[in-house]
Protein backbone atom coordinates (compact mmCIF):
# COMPACT_ATOMS: atom_id res chain seq x y z
CA UNK A 1 0.00 0.00 0.00
CA UNK A 2 1.44 3.50 -0.79
CA UNK A 3 1.58 6.20 1.57
CA UNK A 4 -0.20 9.52 1.07
CA UNK A 5 1.40 12.24 0.43
CA UNK A 6 -0.02 15.81 -1.48
CA UNK A 7 0.30 15.30 -5.27
CA UNK A 8 1.95 18.52 -5.67
CA UNK A 9 4.07 18.13 -2.61
CA UNK A 10 8.08 17.66 -4.32
CA UNK A 11 8.24 14.38 -2.74
CA UNK A 12 5.71 12.94 -4.51
CA UNK A 13 7.10 13.08 -7.95
CA UNK A 14 10.63 11.99 -7.08
CA UNK A 15 9.01 9.15 -4.67
CA UNK A 16 7.16 8.51 -7.75
CA UNK A 17 10.14 8.15 -10.27
CA UNK A 18 12.05 5.93 -7.70
CA UNK A 19 8.55 3.25 -7.56
CA UNK A 20 7.62 4.09 -4.41
CA UNK A 21 4.16 3.64 -4.03
CA UNK A 22 2.57 7.12 -3.62
CA UNK A 23 -1.55 8.09 -3.62
CA UNK A 24 -3.20 11.39 -3.70
CA UNK A 25 -6.02 12.40 -1.70
CA UNK A 26 -8.49 11.74 -4.11
CA UNK A 27 -7.20 8.17 -4.66
CA UNK A 28 -6.79 7.41 -0.83
CA UNK A 29 -10.52 8.90 -0.01
CA UNK A 30 -11.83 5.26 -2.48
CA UNK A 31 -10.22 2.70 0.00
CA UNK A 32 -12.44 1.59 2.40
CA UNK A 33 -9.81 1.11 5.32
CA UNK A 34 -8.08 3.48 8.08
CA UNK A 35 -4.52 4.66 7.06
CA UNK A 36 -2.24 4.98 10.18
CA UNK A 37 -1.52 8.58 10.54
CA UNK A 38 2.04 9.35 10.90
CA UNK A 39 3.74 13.03 11.97
CA UNK A 40 7.05 14.18 10.82
CA UNK A 41 7.93 17.12 13.03
CA UNK A 42 11.05 18.33 10.87
CA UNK A 43 13.57 20.61 12.58
CA UNK A 44 16.30 20.26 9.50
CA UNK A 45 17.14 23.51 7.46
CA UNK A 46 16.80 21.48 4.39
CA UNK A 47 13.16 20.53 4.97
CA UNK A 48 12.34 19.26 1.49
CA UNK A 49 15.18 16.49 1.39
CA UNK A 50 14.64 15.61 4.92
CA UNK A 51 10.77 14.71 4.06
CA UNK A 52 11.48 13.25 1.09
CA UNK A 53 14.39 10.88 2.76
CA UNK A 54 11.20 9.75 5.56
CA UNK A 55 8.75 9.53 3.06
CA UNK A 56 10.65 7.10 1.10
CA UNK A 57 11.27 4.77 4.33
CA UNK A 58 7.50 4.89 5.67
CA UNK A 59 5.69 4.88 2.08
CA UNK A 60 7.83 1.40 1.28
CA UNK A 61 5.60 -0.79 3.60
CA UNK A 62 2.80 -2.81 2.75
CA UNK A 63 0.31 -0.09 5.19
CA UNK A 64 -1.58 3.08 3.96
CA UNK A 65 0.36 6.17 5.67
CA UNK A 66 -1.03 9.23 5.87
CA UNK A 67 1.86 11.96 6.27
CA UNK A 68 1.33 15.22 8.42
CA UNK A 69 3.90 17.40 7.91
CA UNK A 70 4.41 19.93 11.19
CA UNK A 71 6.73 22.35 11.95
CA UNK A 72 7.73 24.77 15.65
CA UNK A 73 4.88 27.12 15.80
CA UNK A 74 7.18 30.15 16.31
CA UNK A 75 10.39 28.98 14.80
CA UNK A 76 10.70 30.44 10.92
CA UNK A 77 12.71 28.45 8.38
CA UNK A 78 15.47 30.42 6.47
CA UNK A 79 16.49 27.85 4.10
CA UNK A 80 13.10 26.65 2.77
CA UNK A 81 10.61 28.68 1.09
CA UNK A 82 7.76 30.52 2.79
CA UNK A 83 5.20 29.37 0.34
CA UNK A 84 6.43 25.86 0.72
CA UNK A 85 6.47 26.05 4.50
CA UNK A 86 2.58 27.98 3.82
CA UNK A 87 1.36 24.98 1.67
CA UNK A 88 2.42 21.68 3.23
CA UNK A 89 3.58 22.52 6.99
CA UNK A 90 0.95 22.63 9.89
CA UNK A 91 2.17 24.73 13.28
CA UNK A 92 2.47 22.12 16.32
CA UNK A 93 -0.08 24.79 17.72
CA UNK A 94 -2.66 23.94 15.34
CA UNK A 95 -1.98 20.06 15.65
CA UNK A 96 -2.22 19.13 19.13
CA UNK A 97 -5.66 18.62 19.78
CA UNK A 98 -5.41 15.62 17.00
CA UNK A 99 -4.27 12.00 17.79
CA UNK A 100 -1.41 10.15 15.56
CA UNK A 101 0.02 6.94 15.51
CA UNK A 102 3.11 8.09 14.73
CA UNK A 103 5.23 11.00 14.88
CA UNK A 104 8.81 11.33 13.89
CA UNK A 105 10.81 14.22 15.46
CA UNK A 106 13.88 14.97 13.27
CA UNK A 107 17.31 15.83 13.93
CA UNK A 108 18.49 19.66 13.95
CA UNK A 109 21.70 21.57 13.58
CA UNK A 110 22.06 22.57 17.20
CA UNK A 111 24.13 20.01 18.81
CA UNK A 112 26.12 22.52 20.20
CA UNK A 113 24.14 24.30 22.22
CA UNK A 114 22.45 23.44 25.69
CA UNK A 115 18.87 21.80 25.40
CA UNK A 116 17.68 24.79 27.02
CA UNK A 117 19.12 27.35 25.00
CA UNK A 118 17.25 26.12 22.28
CA UNK A 119 14.97 28.83 21.06
CA UNK A 120 11.96 26.62 20.83
CA UNK A 121 12.81 24.45 23.81
CA UNK A 122 9.60 25.05 25.55
CA UNK A 123 7.32 24.35 22.85
CA UNK A 124 9.16 20.91 21.85
CA UNK A 125 9.27 19.80 25.53
CA UNK A 126 5.65 20.21 25.40
CA UNK A 127 5.92 18.50 22.20
CA UNK A 128 7.29 15.38 24.14
CA UNK A 129 4.69 15.58 26.98
CA UNK A 130 1.98 15.56 24.14
CA UNK A 131 3.54 12.38 22.56
CA UNK A 132 1.97 10.33 25.90
CA UNK A 133 -1.44 10.96 25.06
CA UNK A 134 -1.95 11.77 21.90
CA UNK A 135 0.70 9.57 19.96
CA UNK A 136 0.59 5.84 19.87
CA UNK A 137 4.65 5.53 19.11
CA UNK A 138 7.47 8.06 18.94
CA UNK A 139 10.24 8.01 16.92
CA UNK A 140 13.42 10.52 17.46
CA UNK A 141 16.45 10.96 15.63
CA UNK A 142 19.43 12.57 15.97
CA UNK A 143 19.28 15.44 18.03
CA UNK A 144 15.53 14.82 18.59
CA UNK A 145 16.15 11.59 20.24
CA UNK A 146 19.15 13.01 22.34
CA UNK A 147 16.53 16.03 23.62
CA UNK A 148 13.71 13.66 24.33
CA UNK A 149 15.55 11.11 26.26
CA UNK A 150 17.20 13.94 28.03
CA UNK A 151 13.67 15.61 28.55
CA UNK A 152 12.39 12.35 29.95
CA UNK A 153 15.02 10.55 31.72
CA UNK A 154 18.01 13.63 32.70
CA UNK A 155 20.42 11.86 29.88
CA UNK A 156 22.82 14.12 28.95
CA UNK A 157 24.89 14.63 25.62
CA UNK A 158 28.51 15.35 25.62
CA UNK A 159 30.72 16.99 22.76
CA UNK A 160 33.09 15.17 20.95
CA UNK A 161 36.42 16.04 20.45
CA UNK A 162 36.29 15.66 16.55
CA UNK A 163 32.63 15.09 14.60
CA UNK A 164 31.84 11.25 14.57
CA UNK A 165 31.56 11.32 10.25
CA UNK A 166 31.27 8.59 8.22
CA UNK A 167 29.55 5.28 7.64
CA UNK A 168 30.41 2.93 10.90
CA UNK A 169 29.99 -0.88 11.71
CA UNK A 170 27.09 -1.60 14.16
CA UNK A 171 26.13 -4.21 15.61
CA UNK A 172 22.56 -5.65 17.29
CA UNK A 173 22.51 -5.30 21.21
CA UNK A 174 18.74 -7.08 21.42
CA UNK A 175 18.40 -9.17 18.43
CA UNK A 176 15.25 -10.52 19.56
CA UNK A 177 13.65 -7.21 19.22
CA UNK A 178 10.75 -7.15 16.54
CA UNK A 179 12.07 -3.52 15.94
CA UNK A 180 15.17 -5.55 14.56
CA UNK A 181 13.50 -8.26 12.56
CA UNK A 182 15.67 -9.53 9.70
CA UNK A 183 18.72 -7.21 10.95
CA UNK A 184 22.34 -8.73 9.72
CA UNK A 185 24.50 -9.08 12.92
CA UNK A 186 26.42 -6.37 11.81
CA UNK A 187 25.60 -3.31 9.04
CA UNK A 188 26.73 0.30 9.05
CA UNK A 189 25.18 3.40 9.45
CA UNK A 190 25.61 6.85 8.44
CA UNK A 191 27.09 9.15 11.04
CA UNK A 192 27.27 13.41 11.50
CA UNK A 193 27.28 14.33 14.80
CA UNK A 194 29.70 16.00 17.49
CA UNK A 195 28.00 15.16 20.36
CA UNK A 196 27.60 11.67 21.83
CA UNK A 197 25.34 9.81 24.41
CA UNK A 198 27.18 7.51 26.81
CA UNK A 199 25.43 4.00 27.08
CA UNK A 200 26.48 3.77 30.99
CA UNK A 201 24.33 6.76 31.53
CA UNK A 202 21.64 5.28 29.02
CA UNK A 203 22.06 1.84 31.31
CA UNK A 204 21.65 3.64 34.40
CA UNK A 205 18.34 5.07 33.65
CA UNK A 206 15.37 2.82 34.16
CA UNK A 207 13.52 1.08 31.56
CA UNK A 208 15.93 2.32 28.51
CA UNK A 209 17.67 -0.65 26.67
CA UNK A 210 19.93 -0.10 24.10
CA UNK A 211 19.14 -2.02 20.77
CA UNK A 212 22.19 -0.89 18.35
CA UNK A 213 25.25 -0.14 19.04
CA UNK A 214 28.69 0.33 17.73
CA UNK A 215 32.53 -0.02 19.26
CA UNK A 216 32.95 3.28 17.24
CA UNK A 217 30.49 5.44 17.98
CA UNK A 218 28.41 4.33 20.67
CA UNK A 219 24.75 3.45 21.61
CA UNK A 220 22.56 4.05 18.43
CA UNK A 221 19.21 2.80 19.04
CA UNK A 222 17.57 2.94 22.25
CA UNK A 223 14.14 1.30 23.32
CA UNK A 224 11.94 3.62 25.81
CA UNK A 225 8.90 1.51 26.50
CA UNK A 226 7.26 3.75 29.34
CA UNK A 227 6.99 6.30 26.83
CA UNK A 228 6.58 4.16 23.48
CA UNK A 229 9.66 5.77 21.97
CA UNK A 230 12.82 5.15 19.88
CA UNK A 231 16.03 7.18 20.36
CA UNK A 232 18.20 6.63 16.58
CA UNK A 233 21.37 9.21 17.26
CA UNK A 234 22.22 7.97 13.50
CA UNK A 235 20.95 8.63 10.11
CA UNK A 236 19.61 5.60 8.43
CA UNK A 237 17.46 7.84 6.39
CA UNK A 238 20.24 9.62 4.53
CA UNK A 239 20.23 9.34 0.97
CA UNK A 240 23.42 8.18 -1.05
CA UNK A 241 24.92 11.57 -1.18
CA UNK A 242 23.86 13.58 2.06
CA UNK A 243 27.74 12.88 3.84
CA UNK A 244 29.28 13.78 0.49
CA UNK A 245 26.77 16.62 0.37
CA UNK A 246 27.73 18.00 4.07
CA UNK A 247 31.51 17.02 3.12
CA UNK A 248 31.64 19.10 -0.01
CA UNK A 249 30.18 21.74 2.03
CA UNK A 250 32.58 22.43 4.77
CA UNK A 251 35.78 21.63 2.17
CA UNK A 252 34.00 24.92 0.26
CA UNK A 253 34.05 26.41 3.64
CA UNK A 254 37.36 25.84 4.54
CA UNK A 255 36.02 24.46 8.15
CA UNK A 256 38.53 21.47 9.35
CA UNK A 257 36.47 17.94 8.15
CA UNK A 258 37.48 14.77 7.52
CA UNK A 259 36.77 12.62 4.62
CA UNK A 260 33.81 10.92 5.79
CA UNK A 261 35.18 6.95 6.93
CA UNK A 262 34.11 3.78 4.94
CA UNK A 263 31.66 6.09 2.78
CA UNK A 264 34.03 7.15 -0.38
CA UNK A 265 35.33 3.42 -2.46
CA UNK A 266 39.27 3.88 -0.70
CA UNK A 267 38.13 6.53 0.82
CA UNK A 268 38.92 8.71 -2.27
CA UNK A 269 36.10 11.48 -2.66
CA UNK A 270 36.19 11.86 -6.12
CA UNK A 271 34.96 8.47 -6.68
CA UNK A 272 30.89 7.43 -6.15
CA UNK A 273 30.07 6.86 -2.93
CA UNK A 274 27.84 3.21 -2.28
CA UNK A 275 24.95 3.21 0.06
CA UNK A 276 25.72 0.39 2.22
CA UNK A 277 23.10 1.10 4.69
CA UNK A 278 19.73 1.33 2.55
CA UNK A 279 17.91 -2.58 2.99
CA UNK A 280 18.48 -1.89 7.24
CA UNK A 281 17.24 1.04 6.77
CA UNK A 282 13.89 0.19 5.44
CA UNK A 283 13.89 -2.75 8.04
CA UNK A 284 14.02 -0.86 10.77
CA UNK A 285 11.28 2.03 9.46
CA UNK A 286 9.10 -0.92 8.22
CA UNK A 287 9.24 -3.04 11.16
CA UNK A 288 8.24 0.30 13.81
CA UNK A 289 5.69 0.95 11.10
CA UNK A 290 4.42 -2.40 11.74
CA UNK A 291 4.68 -2.37 15.48
CA UNK A 292 2.66 0.55 15.37
CA UNK A 293 -0.39 -1.02 13.13
CA UNK A 294 -0.16 -4.32 15.22
CA UNK A 295 -1.04 -2.21 18.52
CA UNK A 296 -2.48 1.12 17.78
CA UNK A 297 -6.34 0.73 18.35
CA UNK A 298 -8.74 1.20 15.25
CA UNK A 299 -10.68 3.81 16.82
CA UNK A 300 -7.56 6.87 16.54
CA UNK A 301 -9.36 9.02 19.07
CA UNK A 302 -8.68 6.26 21.79
CA UNK A 303 -4.95 6.62 21.58
CA UNK A 304 -4.20 8.02 24.60
CA UNK A 305 -7.36 7.35 26.59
Amino acid sequence: MPIKIPSDLPAFDVLSREGVMVMSDLEAAQQDIRPLRIGLLNLMPKKIQTETQFARLIGSTPLQIDLTLIRMTEHQSKHTSAEHMEAFYRPFQDVKTEKFDGLIITGAPIEHLPFEAVTYWDEICEVFDWTQTNVFSTFGVCWGGMAMIHHFHGVEKHMLPHKAFGCFRHETAAPTSPYLRGFSDEFVIPVSRWTEMKEAEIAAAPGLRTLLASDETGPCLVEDPAHRALYIFNHFEYDSGTLKEEFDRDVAARKPINVPGNYFPHDDPSRVPLNLWRSHAHLLYGNWINEIYQGTPYDISAIGA
